[in-house]
């Protein structure tokens, strides 16, 4: 394996290892999860809402994936193998890219209110994310109509913008929509901090980091 193969390895294999500095403690998915989640749980783990005349009961999950995002640029080695070379993120071009991230259950009633429920058919299922600045003001918004949609399901929508890193702290107000059932809505915050990415980057000159490239 050559010398800058080795140094890509390396740096892959530490993927893992900054994970938990994404995470808010209120709202914190499990450790080890590079997202925020709300309501904060395992994958199961959602609001939940009945109609009045409770047939339909509508459950809804959001994550929100900070997305970091750099580039790399080429390291000599050390004086003793100048051969070595080896690609190192450059802490200049940190950037934060979201996407969001939305789960939903839709169960009517049968027999009794409540108490026996199915998950089946086809649903419209609508997804809504506003991202905003400590101030209000809108830094990014996704929204899907998801038509045909099984009981039970989850979906990924790219955000398409970067976000500029240490802008402040930040608020994501999301919506799972069952047409006919209901809304559900919550928010939860982030820190567009970078500092632990880039301590990380000087770390040994960049040897141990994690992220992406972008």
């Amino acid at each position: 394996m050559k010398p800058t193969r080795i140094a890509a390895f390396a740096l892959a294999t530490a993927a893992a290892a900054l994970a938990p500095a994404l995470l808010q403690s209120a709202t914190a998915a499990p450790p080890q999860s590079p997202y925020l989640q709300d309501p904060a749980g395992g994958d199961t783990t959602m609001k939940s809402m009945w109609t009045k005349d409770e047939q339909h009961k509508v459950e809804g999950q959001f994550r929100f994936h900070p997305g970091v995002q750099y580039k790399t640029v080429t390291r000599p080695g050390p004086a003793a193998a100048p051969d070595y070379e080896r690609q190192a993120p450059d802490p200049k071009t940190l950037a934060w890219e979201p996407s969001y991230e939305f789960a939903w259950a839709v169960s009517d009633s049968t027999v009794v209110k409540k108490a026996l429920t199915v998950k089946e058919g086809e649903h419209p299922i609508v997804v809504h994310a506003v991202l905003r600045t400590s101030k209000g003001a809108k830094a990014g918004e996704v929204r899907q109509e998801l038509t045909g949609k099984p009981a039970t399901g989850r979906a990924k929508v790219a955000g398409g913008k970067r976000i500029a890193c240490d802008t402040g702290k930040y608020t994501v107000e999301w919506s799972v929509t069952r047409s006919g059932y209901g809304t559900l809505t919550g928010s939860l915050g982030w820190d567009s901090s970078c500092e632990q990415y880039r301590t990380a980057f000087a770390s040994d000159h960049g040897k141990d980091v994690v992220g992406g490239t972008g």
